[in-house]
């Protein structure tokens, strides 16, 4: 079957037909299926539709993309296990701020939003970790 060719701002562009073969592999079909495939060789186009652009680092861009993710990491690490922590210390209800308030006082010192800000770090260090396991540089 073929497909009418269409008119877009970077030029004319053909759509693909989809395929139900599972034989065929991705490196085989050019594209993305059922997206335009640009007709002049213009494959930014092609990435821009689809959205999966593949961001490749180099130098310093590597450096400081390693560097964002590290730092990400720690932070979850840090905030995580503090939240995990600090709501079953003294210091969680004995502090400044809520000396004055009584009723907000009680409400921090329930066992549920104690459990509620734990279970918030242990979520925070979970995220943290996942995004080291699974970070990876887009080679």
């Amino acid at each position: 079957m073929r497909w009418p060719e269409k008119v877009c701002p970077a030029g004319p562009v053909r759509e693909q037909k989809l395929t139900a073969d599972p034989k065929i592999s991705q490196a085989e079909s050019p594209g993305s299926p059922g997206l335009p495939e640009p007709v002049n060789g213009n494959r930014q186009l092609n990435s821009m539709v689809s959205g999966t652009a593949g961001r490749r680092y180099s130098g310093f861009d590597l450096w400081l993309h390693r560097l964002t993710v590290l730092m990400f990491v720690f932070v979850c690490a840090v905030v995580g296990v503090l939240l995990v922590i600090v709501p079953w210390r003294p210091e969680w209800t004995d502090n400044r701020l809520l000396l004055s308030y009584p009723g907000l006082r009680a409400i921090f010192a329930s066992g549920f939003v104690r459990g509620l800000c734990s279970g918030l770090g242990v979520l925070d260090v979970w995220i943290g970790f996942w995004e080291a396991v699974h970070y990876h540089e887009g080679n």
